[in-house]
């Protein structure tokens, strides 16, 4: 078993930065890969991002291309979601997501077993 817990999550102004943390228990963290998705009031949950196991491979999505970093630290037990240059349409509560059973990167949501709870990012403008 897997249990994953989001953190670092609050209120920014448009163009700012944060930096969320996915900090992991239960199952060796480096044998799966892990996602970070994102749920917005009244909209489906949709993708964000996505890293390897061993974070050699990463994917995103169009809307946060070139704003927003994945990362992990296996040895840490912790996945990382940097963003910069936020926009008030990113407001949502993120979630990371553990997905063992594939060796390619997903960005479905039923592909992925185990959610941590979420944490809220609000962004004015």
């Amino acid at each position: 078993q897997v249990q994953l817990v989001e953190s670092g999550g609050g209120l920014v102004q448009a163009g700012g930065s944060l930096r969320l943390s996915c900090a992991a228990s239960g199952r060796t963290f480096s044998s799966y890969n892990m996602g970070w998705f994102r749920q917005a009031p009244g909209k489906e949950r949709e993708f964000v991002a996505s890293i390897s196991w061993s974070g050699g491979r990463t994917r995103y999505a169009d809307s946060v291309k070139g704003r927003f970093t994945i990362a992990r630290d296996n040895a840490k037990n912790t996945g990382y979601l940097q963003m910069n240059s936020l926009k008030p349409e990113d407001t949502a509560v993120y979630y990371c997501a553990a997905d063992w059973a594939r060796q390619t990167l997903s960005n479905w949501v039923r592909d992925y077993s185990t959610w941590g709870q979420g944490t809220q990012v609000t962004v004015s403008s």
